[in-house]
């Protein structure tokens, strides 16, 4: 088989793979696929077994009798798959039976077939299981063969890991099926596994947020009204008709006659009978349309993909491309608004953003789940903010097939079930109302100051970004506002805010607070916080065109802020903070434009306060400058969020690598210790705003490490204060010094949370502790 020929066969499997319905069917799919493929007389695929840890279990086959599967069973490193899987290498042999760890099954009928070839399914460094292939003749398989097969178990990993998420969870596609899945694999009390972003515990409606025009993210839902749904998808075809019509007359006069021929094929297609009866049958069985659409668009892309005509093959990209364009005009005249949310909305997606959170209605969202992210991210830092739990990197999310099921969010454990049993449901209430009788203990805390039991007083502030914050930052008993994020109200409007109403939304935050201090970050997008009408493309955003270095590129959006800063703050309570500083050259072009923005004032016959002005650690070279630095402002804030993620040299929001992220690491930890001695000693005081002062660990290394104060969420401040108030000075400098020591996070992590259950404080790191 040709190397294209080879791709273009895996690609068709992976594709009618990822669309079963089940686990069962995908796995007939895929055994019937790749004997065909490879021409051999078996294959065969044993994932892992429920019932015995590291076991493994006959799924499917394709050649031997199939009345074993689900019933042939291998102990954990038994028979030649056991081999395959502890060694995570290929075993190919011209006659299985002569191996000492060949196990024969006699109802399986594979004594006929003496060669072997079997290859380790993996996924993320997880064995799911292996798949193999049997001949009759006494050799081994060639190269071409075991290549092949390798391959499709690489590229299929991860579409078999999606499936067993669903298989364990009892989720089905709603789409008619035919067949239905194998007896004898009941569900368990399965969940699904990512990591905690924001603690806390809620019980809500799945509400999935997914990108548009994006056809495998269209959820599975029942039609409502298919009159209705048959009406949006005629304004669709017109609207897609009318698009490609203007794009042909467009460009008459520029294309050549291949791509004019492509935009008849689409007209052709928009104006067929067949395709719109197609899509009209599946919403009058009760498919949604966008689904019906999905479905529809789908079987022309297989159909394409299965000619053997070359050209004609092409022309399966150009249906999906025609697919995304109906799904795009109907998701624009979706009826799917905002106003239909449920009142317990957790918001479910591949990748969540501060602008879908932000345009749920106030009291509405409950928790959030995304497939990316870690606690971290600004996802996280926000549902901290908003006080409710997030689950974050969780990998094979169903997010189309949890759509408007019930879920637990466990943001402790990282936990996330989905329509769960009664007992799972009723365990999950119980600790949903030990939570708020614990917020409801603490609250006792709310006048009074973090103060150890040896008379160390810790200011304790909020972070903040909208206005809604402001009166659950008050009642929390926050000292003032430690990091005020003004890129909030950029993100949620489509246009830069004028200097107006900025000054209008600032006067608001400081009055507030007044007396209290109030510190103000400038302007920091970029990275994972983008404006929908400032687009920025970048191969590596967190890289880029970020924070400090964008406001220093566009200084007519800088000065504007600044003039709006020093136009609505009193003198006294007000304090600015720069973001991402890298060089010192940069924060001395931002003091002089600080200092422009004050003469400008003036200039105009308006007083404006000198105040004072921060910088924040989020970057090693600044680390490695922190006296350079210190010296030109007059505080310093630590962002341990982005700190660590340039530290350890890992994508906070990658899924694959987000459980490396960890501000207990002890580069990030000396990293810490550094700034503040360097700081200190140019009599310089030092605060952290990063989650890890929202985290009771790290509350007490960062108290340890004698930082001067701390800003959180405010969810997070009276458990912060609880914790404090119960070391002593000397106890947490005792954790810090041992954790300096410490080679790995777990390590520091352990001990301190031992040193919390001891003081009665567990139920701040696990749930009903």
């Amino acid at each position: 088989m040709k190397p294209t020929n080879v791709l273009r066969t895996l690609h068709r499997i992976t594709q009618e793979v990822g669309r079963a319905p089940n686990l069962q069917q995908a796995l007939a799919i895929l055994v019937s696929g790749l004997r065909r493929a490879m021409s051999t007389e078996v294959c065969t695929v044993y994932l892992s077994d429920p019932e015995v840890e590291g076991g493994w279990v006959l799924r499917a086959t394709d050649g031997l009798n199939p009345e074993s599967v689900g019933r042939v069973r291998l102990g954990p490193g038994e028979g030649l798959v056991g081999l395959v899987a502890r060694e995570e290498e290929p075993v190919n042999l011209d006659n299985a039976g002569q191996h000492p760890l060949f196990r024969y099954f006699p109802e399986t009928g594979e004594e006929r077939f003496p060669a072997f070839l079997g290859v380790p399914i993996l996924h993320r460094g997880e064995v799911l299981g292996v798949i193999s292939v049997q001949g009759t003749k006494s050799e081994r398989f060639d190269e071409e063969h075991a290549t092949l097969l390798f391959t499709a178990a690489a590229q299929l990993g991860g579409v078999i890991a999606h499936a067993q998420v669903l298989e364990r969870l009892g989720i089905r596609s709603t789409a008619p099926t035919e067949g239905g899945e194998q007896e004898g694999t009941p569900r368990v009390e399965a969940f699904l596994a990512g990591q905690g972003g924001a603690q806390g515990i809620t019980i809500g409606t799945a509400w999935a947020v997914y990108p548009p025009a994006d056809l495998s993210a269209i959820a599975d839902r029942p039609c409502e009204d298919p009159e209705s749904d048959k009406r949006e998808f005629q304004r669709a075809l017109n609207a897609a008709d009318q698009e490609m019509a203007e794009l042909g007359g467009n460009l008459n006069e520029r294309i050549d006659e291949e791509d004019a021929d492509l935009i008849h094929a689409y007209l052709h297609i928009l104006r067929d009978k067949g395709f719109q009866r197609r899509v009209e049958a599946r919403i009058d069985a009760g498919t949604w349309v966008q689904a019906a659409v999905r479905d529809v668009v789908w079987e022309y892309i297989e159909a394409f993909e299965n000619m053997d005509d070359p050209y004609l093959r092409e022309r399966a990209a150009d249906m999906r491309d025609l697919g995304r364009r109906l799904i795009a005009h109907l998701q624009q005249g979706s009826h799917r608004h905002d106003g239909e949310l449920p009142s317990d909305t957790v918001l479910v997606g591949e990748e969540i953003s501060p602008l879908n959170m932000a345009s749920v209605p106030e009291g509405h969202l409950k928790g959030v789940i995304s497939a990316t992210g870690s606690g971290g991210s600004h996802v996280a830092i926000l549902a901290h903010a908003f006080g409710i739990p997030a689950v974050m990197g969780v990998e094979d999310l169903p997010v189309a097939l949890i759509d408007g099921k019930r879920v637990v969010v466990d943001g402790y454990s990282g936990r996330v079930y989905v329509d769960p049993s009664p007992k799972i449901l009723q365990e999950y209430q119980r600790l949903e109302a030990e939570e708020a009788a614990l917020t409801e203990r603490l609250a006792v805390l709310r006048d009074q100051s973090a103060e150890s039991p040896d008379g160390r007083v810790i200011p304790l502030y909020a972070n903040t970004g909208l206005l809604a914050d402001l009166d659950p930052a008050l009642r929390s008993g926050a000292e003032g506002i430690g990091l005020y994020r003004t890129e909030l109200p950029f993100l949620t409007r489509d246009r830069f805010p004028g200097e107006a109403e900025q000054i209008r939304i600032y006067r608001q935050v400081f009055e507030t607070f007044a007396p209290r201090p109030v510190t103000i970050r400038t302007l920091d997008i970029g990275g994972d916080k983008l404006l929908p009408y400032l687009p920025i493309q970048e191969d590596n955003p967190f890289l880029g065109w970020r924070g400090l270095r964008l406001s220093l590129d566009h200084p007519e959006i800088f000065l504007t802020q600044l003039r709006a800063i020093l136009r609505a703050a009193p003198s006294g309570n007000v304090r600015v903070l720069l973001p991402m500083v890298t060089t010192v050259d940069e924060l001395d072009e931002a003091l002089r434009l600080i200092e422009r923005a004050r003469k400008e004032l003036a200039a105009v016959g308006e007083s404006a306060p000198e105040l004072p002005v921060g910088a924040m650690i989020e970057v090693p070279s600044a680390v490695f400058q922190t006296a350079a630095i210190a010296r030109r402002v007059n505080f310093l804030s630590i962002g341990t969020n982005d700190l660590t993620q340039y530290l350890l040299a890992v994508d906070r929001n990658n899924a694959r690598v987000a459980s490396l992220f960890d501000s207990l690491h002890p580069a990030v930890l000396h990293a810490i210790r550094t700034v503040v001695e360097e700081a200190h000693g140019e009599g310089r005081p030092v605060s952290v705003c990063g989650e890890m002062a929202a985290d009771p660990v790290g509350a007490l290394l960062l108290a340890g490490m004698g930082v001067d104060d701390l800003s959180m969420s405010a969810g997070a401040l009276l458990r912060i204060k609880w914790v404090l108030r119960s070391f002593s000075t000397t106890q947490t400098r005792e954790l810090a010094e041992l954790a300096q020591s410490d080679e790995c996070p777990s390590s520091t992590r352990t001990r301190v949370e031992g040193a919390l259950l001891d003081a009665g404080l567990g139920s701040l790191i696990r749930a009903g502790d």
